[in-house]
């Protein structure tokens, strides 16, 4: 799950919350969205390795 933040980078978040916080586990900040999607596949394909 890619978010736009009030700077205008992007941050990838999990899409399970984490049952402790309740919250979505930080992926990672990007400065473009095509890079968070690039890196979310890269997580993607990490996943079902």
């Amino acid at each position: 799950m890619i978010r736009k933040l009030s700077s205008g980078k992007y941050r990838l978040y999990s899409t399970k919350k984490n049952p402790k916080t309740g919250k979505r586990r930080n992926l990672g900040t990007f400065n473009t969205r095509a890079a968070a999607q690039k890196h979310e596949k890269a997580v993607q394909f990490f996943k079902r390795h």
